[in-house]
């Protein structure tokens, strides 16, 4: 007699659990693996096409800074407040007493600073220029010259009247003028930030990591050729100084912690060289104060999501198609205003972690004047009551 085969015995429960564990991988392949994959395909056809950034610039060295001021938000006297709207640059004129500022609703504005209470300075609106005025520096002929970031290089009279320098070079227009500085013949040097992207877009031009900024000139006794490209390929090219011998000029890439030299005189004429890198910060303008240092706008200071970000292209490219669909948090922390001495070295930090987007720094006496891009206001910090204490970050 032939046995019956034998047979397995489902039964209604097991059959139940095997459903239900069979909808769980259909859900999980619907909701991981296929979105993962969507945005594989979407990364890959992309047209937003990251670059790497100089080796140089992507070391996880530590930064040392021997004094430093962690807390000058507690310390700072607000001036203007409320009635200046995103002061990027400063630029102070020491006969008159009045600083200016370039507001982000097109206007110059002007305060006088005295020895009073700050609730006894009067803000002016000076000059409407228009559009986004960023760096701004006076000339020996005390006229005001002005990088607006739409336009392009403006000057403004003494009787307020405002005039188009210069817009373009080598048929190339300008999309974000940014720095400027003037030297004692005249030369007005100044920086495209980025020859691709507005100051709207600006972020952009950072996470995709090119080179589109130069450095230029505008000489206004020189009409045959009045603007001259003398440094391109630049990342992001922000401040700008003249330096004390009116030898170099100083400028900032923003992205790179770096400051370079071009030479204007000498037998380096028109070479770059390395002036202060490995900064703590992301620099903005850097200003000379006629005492032996450079004053330069930290926007963040260096962190470790920005490192990460900055070294690796793809997680760029990432974060800029995601800025597309929802508001990407900002990064920036710990802002503020580095010192420099001649040599390029560090000789004192002025940070909050509450800082973000100080675009300039100003020494004036014994007080440190600071802008931004986002408040309404300027702040000023007493350096001799709030000098850095000595200690490494």
């Amino acid at each position: 007699m032939t046995k019956p085969k034998s047979e397995t015995y489902l039964s209604p429960t097991t059959t139940t659990t095997t459903n239900k564990e069979n909808m769980r991988s259909g859900w999980f392949l619907f909701l991981i693996v296929i979105p993962v994959l969507t945005a594989m395909i979407l990364y890959q056809v992309d047209e937003f096409d990251t670059g790497s950034l100089p080796k140089s610039t992507l070391s996880w060295k530590p930064v040392k800074v021997s004094k430093h001021n962690d807390h000058i938000v507690e310390s700072s006297h607000r001036i203007g407040e409320g009635q200046l709207p995103g002061p990027e640059d400063l630029a102070y004129d020491s006969e008159t007493g009045f600083i200016y500022t370039g507001c982000n609703d097109g206007w110059i504005r002007r305060l006088k600073l005295t020895t009073d209470s700050e609730s006894d300075l009067k803000v002016e609106d000076w000059v409407y220029v228009g559009g986004r005025p960023l760096g701004i520096a006076f000339g020996p002929d005390k006229q005001l010259i002005v990088a607006e970031s739409g336009k392009g290089l403006m000057k403004v009279t003494k009787e307020g009247k405002v005039e188009l320098l210069t817009d373009e070079a080598e048929g190339l227009k300008f999309r974000l003028t940014d720095g400027v500085d003037v030297a004692d013949d005249g030369v007005i040097y100044f920086t495209d930030a980025s020859s691709k992207y507005s100051l709207d877009d600006h972020m952009l031009d950072v996470l995709e990591g090119r080179p589109y900024g130069r450095l230029m000139s505008f000489d206004a006794t020189n009409s045959a050729n009045s603007t001259k490209v003398l440094a391109r390929d630049l990342y992001f090219a922000n401040g700008v100084a003249v330096s004390p011998e009116n030898d170099f000029v100083v400028f900032c890439e923003t992205p790179l912690r770096s400051c370079s030299r071009y030479y204007i005189k000498g037998e380096k004429m028109g070479s770059v060289d390395v002036f202060a890198d490995n900064l703590p910060g992301y620099p903005d303008n850097i200003r000379y104060d006629g005492e032996g240092q450079y004053w330069i706008g930290l926007a963040s200071g260096r962190t470790l999501v920005s490192d990460v970000m900055l070294r690796y292209p793809f997680i760029r490219k990432a974060t800029a198609m995601l800025s597309r669909f929802v508001n990407v948090p900002h990064i920036l922390q710990d802002g503020g205003v580095v010192a420099v001495n001649l040599s390029g070295e560090v000789t004192g930090l002025y940070t909050d972690a509450g800082l973000a987007s100080v675009t300039v720094g100003i020494k004036i006496g014994d007080q440190l004047y600071y802008g931004s891009l986002v408040q309404t206001y300027i702040s000023r910090l007493d350096l001799t009551k709030h000098a850095p204490a000595e200690r490494d970050i």
